[in-house]
């Protein structure tokens, strides 16, 4: 599984990780968040998800990590948004088997969706929501989702 960052190119698992603690290591006194979210747009045949990894430094910047993935075309919109939110879920599943992330345990950890109360995705808050914080996850919806509708949606066009 790899990973792009505009500041260190092509990145494993592992090596994002590790820039993700040196990036909080060199503030300790910051605080910070760890923040996954997916976007997803259909063109050309297709569905392109992109899975942004940010780690904010709260007041105080971001990094940011970007999983681009390739589906056939999801055309509904509620499938599309589940699949979203599944992506972002697992790659945080997975960033937690590394050795690692055990270093960035501390790290509060928010799912950010791209669904809002005005707009056709306002019917499922309720049910996405729910589905984020039962597996124990802090959510957040649009206009707070940024990692998924301002940082993973750039890199879907």
């Amino acid at each position: 599984m790899y990973f792009t960052s505009p500041t260190f190119g092509r990145l494993s698992l592992s090596d994002m990780l590790a820039a993700i603690e040196r990036f909080v290591v060199d503030d300790r006194n910051g605080a910070y968040k760890l923040i996954i979210g997916t976007d997803s747009q259909t063109h050309h045949g297709e569905t392109l998800f992109v899975t942004a990894i940010v780690v904010h430094r709260v007041g105080k910047g971001a990094r940011f990590f970007f999983r681009r993935r390739r589906h056939a075309p999801v055309t509904d919109l509620r499938h599309r948004v589940y699949l979203e939110t599944a992506a972002s879920l697992e790659i945080v599943q997975t960033m937690q088997k590394e050795p690692a992330f055990s270093r960035l345990i501390d790290l509060p950890i928010e799912i950010h969706v791209d669904i809002g109360t005005s707009g056709a995705t306002r019917a499922m808050i309720q049910e996405i929501v729910g589905w984020v914080t039962s597996v124990g996850y802090t959510v957040k919806i649009k206009p707070q989702s940024f990692g998924a509708s301002a940082v993973a949606d750039r890199y879907t066009k």
